[in-house]
């Protein structure tokens, strides 16, 4: 029995526990291809037009496993916590795939609602354990092991490397620190990303992303804002944010979003506005299907070298 998982969206958050979980219960797990045109152009084919550029994204990934696998993994991804939920075009994702994409007839739809009770994820690991005939235990240790694979994988972050792009380790003595924030989606997918990181790595910089930061540190400045925002990927990006203003960890901030999304608007819109009164420098990548290399190259360029003037009149000011 093959199970796809399409290589996007919230797949970059929890893959290891996804791909560990279905692999213990005894599946083969088949991830569709790293992104490419390929598939990005067969997601706009097929996605409704005005959707975001990682939703048109997941469309092309499950085209990708279409006649390869028994069943194509498609989660209704409703809350992780008690305080926010996700995206509303995550919470019908199902449903729109399986509107727009003809033949998907086998589409595997597990709703992830875990922010009521504590148990409720392994609860959804027992049903979906039972879907495919697997027993209590054999459910069970399958759990134990994708958390256990889920923990290594943040352990990986917080020791200073980007699993999804195989960073293992960064020089922590470069001169310029830069906050990259964004949902994972947008930052570890190197297609959609136009592999933004590790170019910014390549110019001497050490990169933190708000999975690099301790969700305990994060939730130090959950009171930042009068109100929680509703979206768990958002709330995530502007603790981050706040906590490179407050700390000043950083020598500036960029901030990866998707053009057209909606609560990207308003987080990048607070940290706009809370960098600029601390005089933090902080740049916008809007990207797209359309988003060119070199305009990409040219501003991340500008950017830095902005940052080691800067650097260097401070350095020099204090002679």
């Amino acid at each position: 029995m093959k199970i796809g998982i399409p290589r996007a969206l919230a797949y970059y958050a929890y893959y290891p526990f996804v791909n560990t979980f279905f692999e213990k219960l005894g599946l083969e797990v088949v991830v569709s291809d790293p992104t490419s045109k390929e598939i990005m152009d067969a997601g706009v084919e097929d996605a409704v037009a005005d959707a975001c550029v990682p939703i048109k994204l997941f469309h092309g990934h499950v085209r990708n496993l279409l006649g390869r696998v028994d069943y194509v993994f498609v989660p209704r991804l409703v809350s992780v916590n008690r305080e926010a939920t996700f995206c509303p075009k995550f919470l019908g994702l199902p449903d729109m795939v399986a509107c727009s994409i003809t033949n998907l007839n086998n589409m595997l739809e597990v709703r992830i609602d875990i922010g009521k009770r504590k148990r409720e994820l392994f609860l959804t690991c027992l049903r979906v354990g039972r879907k495919f005939r697997k027993g209590f235990f054999t459910a069970y240790n399958a759990y134990l092991k994708a958390l256990m694979s889920l923990k290594n994988y943040t352990h990986q972050f917080l020791q200073g490397g980007i699993p999804p792009l195989g960073v293992l380790t960064q020089k922590k003595s470069a001169d310029i620190k830069l906050g990259v924030v964004g949902y994972p989606y947008m930052l570890y997918d190197p297609y959609l990303s136009l592999d933004l990181i590790k170019k910014l790595i390549g110019m001497g910089t050490y990169v933190i992303t708000p999975e690099m930061v301790p969700e305990k540190v994060k939730q130090k400045y959950a009171g930042k804002l009068k109100k929680t925002l509703f979206w768990t990927f958002s709330n995530s990006v502007l603790r981050t944010a706040f906590h490179f203003l407050e700390t000043g960890c950083v020598d500036g901030i960029i901030h990866v979003t998707a053009f057209g999304c909606g609560p990207d608007f308003i987080v990048d819109k607070i940290m706009e506005l809370e960098a600029r009164d601390r005089n933090i420098p902080y740049l916008t990548i809007a990207l797209d299907e359309h988003t060119g290399q070199e305009g990409l190259n040219t501003r991340l360029e500008a950017f830095v070298d902005m940052l080691r003037r800067k650097r260097k009149v401070k350095e020099a000011a204090m002679l």
